[in-house]
């Protein structure tokens, strides 16, 4: 939606795969699902969550300048259910389109995926950058 000049403001949902790297990975794989609202000027808030194989579940919140190509989008794990119930964590991505916009479909990816969980009660001590794995 088009505010004042130069002002955009907009929902989105995403879905999709995600694949993990690493040996201390949560998890092979995900299947991802995303909706927040975007502003030009406040900038954008949203809410994901990671469902694996077994149908458990990672929660989080999301939040950045934008959902734009290469903005930098930061995630906070708040909760989970089953194996995830919970997790803590934080992790960071860009949002990388492919291709034009057709209708109100968008086709893109996550790049340069960075992040620790980790696993238990969620009264569990988050790592520092001296001492934990980031």
């Amino acid at each position: 939606m088009d505010l004042a000049p130069g002002q955009r403001a907009g929902i989105f949902r995403v879905s999709g795969s995600l694949l993990l790297g690493g040996k201390q990975r949560l998890n092979l794989g995900f299947q991802s699902e995303a909706i927040g609202f975007s502003d030009t000027t406040t900038g954008m808030q949203g809410r994901s969550v990671w469902t694996d194989e077994h149908g458990d579940k990672a929660f989080s919140e999301l939040s950045g300048e934008g959902f734009g190509p290469g903005q930098l989008i930061e995630g906070r794990f708040i909760g989970g259910t089953g194996r995830y119930a919970g997790i803590s964590g934080e992790y960071s991505f860009k949002w990388q389109r492919l291709g034009a916009i057709e209708g109100d479909e968008l086709a893109g990816r996550s790049v340069d995926l960075n992040g620790w969980a980790r696993l238990g009660s969620p009264s569990a001590l988050a790592p520092t950058t001296a001492g934990g794995p980031k």
